[in-house]
């Protein structure tokens, strides 16, 4: 279907897109004859800052590290540690507010700041923000078509069975069939051969080709389930890697880390963490239990080798269509590994299978985070730092890379910017937020800085930081450290969180937490009722 679509996009090209943008940081009315930029911003689930190429991993990953090549890596950007609150974030610009759900009134979505500077909006994959019950009926609708998105297809909530989303997930109680949508109409028959991967896949491609062919600029957030569990995967692909693990996350971390100082993106001052409490000994495991997570983190690997597939079929997609130089791409994970092991690990399930339902467990997602403390839901830099790549050709060097201190509440002002508009000031007549996020187009385009006037800030269900500078104070979602859990580092000097200065400097520290707390009261909403 792509390929056939593809062609006749590629026939009826024959004049280059244009259309009226203002210059960033202008309006939509100020205006200026260029060709519009299109974005598309690729979103990964519980994928590890380690696990591609690029920045270490073994994993093949040529889509991504050529992404990479034609584009710039960003070595210190970061999400939320938590699906939800990241999509949330990236969506508005804004740090979560509470109470949940996150989408409020006073809170406009990039899609609708670029559908109202007449971009096409489309949204692959999954969504996570609701549009299931409770949220349908008595309460605001929040569905990705009443957010700004004008195309749609994919789930509404968490992840499903890969090959056949309409099995109860076991995750829950009595299990749950999770929501699939195509432009609101739900999706309940899936092919003998349907995959969630290229079934998002394969909605891209053709609404790029679409836009294309019409004409229009387009905004694609694309976002794919893989890696998180269930681990699914097809047979042929983990067959590649099985056996390749059997040496542990132990030796896997050690591994990684000697390739990310070949690869320049750490040095001497780095020091590669212990393993947490919680991850277990390798060498201490029954042969068969490691053979079994060997089987695990392979199909793992499987998942991100063919999400890493799909995004060279988007790579190939733009430039068939003609659309490749005028399209921002970006690409990051929503939080770092993930730990979760829903239903423990059971050798009599089988990794892989749509019949069964397994996860990696707390050792590979350790592996996965390298160099990096802890995982997903956590605050230490495992759980809130991804790799962040960004390809905008004419305006990107080429194989560039930044450690300037990007965050995800950014890419809403920078994909505005980008369009030649600013954020809406208001929503179905409500007033809007101010954003949180800063403009990343002048760092993107001449290596400026990141102009940053306050901290960044974090909250997960008791797992807390904040970063001013290069100094960090974070507090464990346990027990962890001093003054009820917080901790602080120095990042320039220990940017993989090993020494604690919480007693050398206790002012900093004691300050620092003043300002999270002071942030943290800002989040409870105030904003005119929905």
């Amino acid at each position: 279907m792509v390929a056939a679509v593809v062609a006749a996009v590629a026939l009826s090209l024959v004049v280059a897109e244009t259309a009226f943008a203002a210059p960033p940081g202008g309006t939509a009315a100020a205006t200026a004859e260029r060709p519009r930029t299109n974005v598309v911003l690729i979103l990964v689930d519980d994928m590890g800052f380690s696990d591609i190429g690029a920045t270490g991993g073994e994993i093949a990953t040529p889509s991504l590290d050529r992404l990479a090549a034609e584009g710039q890596l960003w070595t210190q950007f970061y999400n939320n540690a938590k699906c939800t609150i990241t999509r949330a974030a990236i969506l508005t610009g804004r740090y979560p507010r509470l109470p949940e759900p996150h989408l409020h009134a006073d809170m406009p979505t990039v899609a609708e700041t670029l559908a109202e500077a007449g971009y096409r909006t489309i949204h692959s994959g999954k969504w996570h923000l609701g549009g299931r019950a409770p949220y349908l009926g008595s309460e605001p609708p929040y569905r990705p078509s009443d957010r700004g998105f004008a195309r749609y297809y994919g789930l509404l909530d968490g992840c499903c069975n890969y090959f056949d989303p309409s099995r109860p997930d076991p995750k829950f109680k009595g299990g749950r069939v999770r929501n699939l949508l195509h432009d609101d109409t739900p999706v309940t028959e899936f092919a003998d051969d349907y995959f969630t991967t290229d079934a998002f896949t394969d909605y891209a491609c053709d609404e790029i080709a679409a836009a294309a062919r019409d004409g229009e600029p387009f905004f694609l957030h694309l976002c794919y389930t893989a890696p998180h569990y269930p681990l699914h995967a097809r047979p042929e692909t983990i067959a590649k890697y099985r056996g390749q693990y059997v040496a542990g996350w132990g030796q896997l971390r050690a591994e990684r880390f000697a390739r990310q100082h070949s690869l320049g993106l750490v040095d001497e001052r780095w020091t590669l963490p212990a393993a947490a409490d919680d991850v277990p000994d390798w060498d201490g495991l029954d042969p068969s239990l490691r053979d079994y997570y060997d089987h695990l983190m392979a199909t793992y690997a499987a998942m991100v080798q063919e999400m890493d597939a799909g995004v060279g079929r988007v790579l190939q997609t733009l430039d068939e269509t003609g659309k490749a130089e005028s399209t921002l791409v970006v690409f990051l994970s929503d939080n770092g590994g993930c730990s979760e092991r829903p239903g423990g690990i059971d050798p009599m399930r089988t990794p892989g299978v749509k019949e069964h339902y397994t996860a990696v467990d707390v050792g590979w997602a350790y592996a996965q985070n390298t160099p990096y403390r802890r995982y997903k839901q956590w605050t230490h830099e495992g759980g809130i730092k991804t790799p962040m790549i960004a390809r905008w050709p004419g305006r990107i060097e080429p194989g560039s890379r930044r450690a300037e201190v990007g965050h995800i509440i950014d890419l809403h002002p920078t994909f505005a910017a980008v369009a030649g508009v600013t954020p809406l000031a208001e929503r179905a007549g409500v007033a809007a937020a101010p954003v949180d996020g800063v403009t990343l187009v002048d760092a993107f385009g001449d290596d400026g800085p990141v102009v940053r006037t306050e901290p960044l800030f974090w909250s997960w269900q008791g797992a807390k930081a904040v970063r001013d500078g290069d100094w960090k104070a974070v507090a464990a979602r346990r027990s962890e450290g001093d003054r009820e859990g917080w901790a602080l580092y120095d990042l320039a000097s220990d940017p993989t969180e090993v020494h604690d200065r919480s007693r050398d400097e206790p002012e900093r520290l004691r300050a620092m937490i003043e300002q999270w707390v002071r942030w943290n009261e800002t989040r409870v909403r105030i904003a005119p009722s929905e």
